[in-house]
């Protein structure tokens, strides 16, 4: 049985995913020693992991289906990708990881001229095929029937034989730590051949991702060059862009 207020910080978690001790204890106006308690017990019943000096959601396993990830932060992925869109130069060769963030990076590219796109998603891929100055390439693998995302050892093999300009990808979470996360293994697999097969990796990421996380880990922010989110991120974050020296662009500017 959980109290009122344990009731109430779980609420709180469960929209900000993260929290500090010392916020809670502010916001219920309770000592940070019983906040402690509090989290401890939401811990105990499995709600929540505890990190030093605060609270997260549990991770799970499994992403959000791909209607739902259509919708959840619709505005900032808009402006996210806008952002992207507009850092892509004419005439260049690039990875696009397909996910609802940088899917609308691509649908602006369409201006473009001589530019070479290799996806990893058939739908994506359909939908920009018609793009008078763009050449889409799509590689082999297994296809998954949810999302149209492309998979597996093929596919892998296939994008290690191109070294291509940039590399636009997505990630489900950003741990404090600088891990960057996603939840299949597969699909991990083949975003890390595109990372490691370009000469500047963008991460396209709404800022509700940072400090989450996920079960399967996808690579750390010192692989990356810039990251475009849609709002200021924690202090955290920005102290990781500065010692990486990762170019950190907010859409919201």
């Amino acid at each position: 049985m959980l109290s009122q207020r344990q009731r109430k910080i779980l609420t709180v978690i469960e929209a900000q995913q993260r929290v500090r001790v010392e916020d809670l204890a502010t916001r219920f106006a309770t000592s940070p020693q019983t906040i402690r308690k509090d989290l401890q017990a939401l811990a105990e019943l499995h709600h929540v992991v505890r990190f030093h000096g605060g609270a997260a959601m549990v991770g799970g396993v499994e992403y959000t289906s791909p209607a739902q990830r259509l919708t959840d932060a619709m505005p900032a992925k808009q402006a996210i990708g806008a952002a992207v869109a507009g850092r892509i130069p004419q005439t260049c060769a690039m990875f696009l990881n397909a996910g609802t963030t940088t899917a609308q990076a691509a649908r602006l590219l369409s201006g473009h001229q001589q530019l070479r796109i290799i996806t990893d998603n058939v739908d994506l891929a359909s939908e920009i095929r018609a793009f008078p100055g763009v050449e889409v390439i799509v590689p082999g693998g297994a296809l998954r029937r949810s999302d149209g995302a492309i998979l597996g050892a093929e596919a892998v093999d296939y994008l290690r034989q191109f070294r291509v300009d940039f590399a636009l990808i997505g990630a489900a979470a950003v741990a404090e730590d600088g891990t960057l996360l996603d939840y299949d293994l597969a699909e991990v697999q083949v975003c890390r051949a595109m990372m490691t097969h370009a000469r500047h990796v963008i991460l396209a990421i709404d800022s509700s991702k940072f400090g989450r996380s996920a079960p399967v880990k996808l690579g750390n922010l010192s692989d990356l060059h810039t990251i475009v989110t849609d709002a200021a991120p924690q202090p955290w974050i920005q102290t990781a862009c500065a010692a990486h020296e990762i170019e950190l662009i907010l859409s919201s500017a």
